[in-house]
């Protein structure tokens, strides 16, 4: 065996940077600390905003600081603010108690958490920058929920579920993230996840109303038409719409390290399913977690990898090589296949068909059965799964139903 050094060839050692870099050098850096960050224009611009509408929602109180109580830190964090292609947009900053992060037509709610109002007494130490130089020694008792606190999140949604509640929403029965309006021939729904809304009108004028009295009551910007939500784009053809999540899939394949890899034709081959003793353990399961629960939500728009991706996450608890090659297949695949998505077309919705099937005692550890069903609203595939039965059958037949 011949190597390098044996025939004198040498190559400098390079060694590769993981951090996350921007690749515009007129683009300022994520900061590492806040002292950092009121040094560069960008993010002190940024902080000021956070801070102001934190003062104009009169979020707290600064009051002399309680003897015998449990004050909460706060802290500051950074980030950029992308378009649904990628490309900048603005600086972010966000102040958040307890040092813990939270994490179409189209709205969002500026400073959704500010809106709701607390019921529990709690002081918080004063922003490091923005301390009050005539009571530096004060502490800030919160009248508003802030991001980070547990509170938060039920505050604000509480808070908003009582708003639309007077102006005519009432809660869906099957998801308390959806209100709907009914009045005469007039219809909206609007969906709710966190600080963003999807506002659905049967009517133009409906739907300037509607957006009316929310910009009355809460900090509203107008995303415009649905485009881009959670991670999913949306786009508009004659025929309907495209979900896709080709970007997030992307993702997923970089930070798996397989950018280059060759796509294969299926997900899975039909060779016998995992067991649970394939192979050696695996020498990253934290890698293995990550990818496969990264593959659960690419489900969401991509119903053709439901059943492969059920199978791997049955071995989450202890992955295994053979597992990981699975995984990987599944990567290989999409890879081959990011232009995939979900159609939705206009059509009659009378019908509601469900097509079901499973197999018999396909697990090769536990002999229990898989179970898939795939549900069409009119044209339109809206719920779809591929999950292994809690019981053991005893025959096809019982499987099956």
């Amino acid at each position: 065996m011949a190597t390098r050094s044996m025939r004198g060839i040498y190559k400098p050692r390079k060694l590769f940077n993981l951090s996350v870099t921007i690749d515009d050098p007129t683009i300022s850096p994520l900061p590492k600390n806040p002292k950092l960050a009121l040094s560069d224009p960008n993010w002190k611009s940024a902080m000021q905003s956070e801070f102001d509408a934190l003062i104009r929602n009169n979020t707290w109180d600064l009051v002399p600081r309680p003897s015998d109580v449990n004050i909460i830190r706060c802290m500051w964090i950074f980030s950029h603010k992308t378009k649904a292609n990628g490309c900048f947009e603005r600086y972010k900053a966000h102040l958040v108690g307890d040092g813990r992060s939270w994490p179409i037509h189209q709205l969002d709610v500026q400073n959704a958490f500010l809106h709701g109002d607390l019921h529990e007494t709690i002081y918080m130490h004063q922003p490091l920058g923005f301390c009050d130089r005539t009571h530096p020694d004060y502490v800030c008792r919160l009248r508003k929920s802030l991001y980070g606190l547990k509170q938060a999140p039920r505050a604000w949604y509480q808070r908003f579920a009582d708003y639309v509640s007077t102006i005519g929403f009432q809660h869906s029965t099957s998801d308390h993230s959806l209100f709907i309006y009914r009045r005469g021939s007039d219809m909206a729904y609007l969906l709710l996840y966190v600080d963003d809304i999807i506002l659905i009108s049967s009517s133009h004028d409906l739907r300037k109303s509607i957006m009316a009295l929310l910009a009355s009551e809460f900090a509203m910007k107008d995303l415009g038409p649905l485009s881009y939500f959670l991670g999913i784009a949306v786009t508009r053809h004659a025929g309907g719409l495209f979900l896709s999540q080709s970007t997030y899939a992307r993702d997923i394949i970089a930070r798996a390290g397989m950018t280059s890899c060759n796509p294969s034709a299926t997900p899975v081959d039909t060779k016998q399913k995992l067991s649970t003793s394939a192979g050696t353990l695996c020498d990253d399961p934290t890698l293995y977690r990550s990818l496969a629960g990264d593959l659960q939500y690419l489900t969401f728009t991509r119903p053709d990898i439901s059943y492969v991706v059920q199978q791997v996450c049955l071995h989450m608890h202890a992955p295994r090589t053979e597992h990981m090659l699975a995984l990987k297949r599944i990567l290989r695949y999409v890879q081959g296949t990011l232009q995939f998505g979900l159609h939705l077309y206009p059509s009659p919705i009378e019908k509601l068909i469900s097509y079901t099937d499973a197999n018999w005692g396909g697990c090769p550890d536990t002999r229990r059965s898989t179970s898939g069903y795939c549900v069409f609203l009119g044209d339109n595939l809206i719920s779809w799964s591929s999950k292994r039965q809690p019981t053991l059958s005893r025959s096809s037949a019982e499987a099956e139903y």
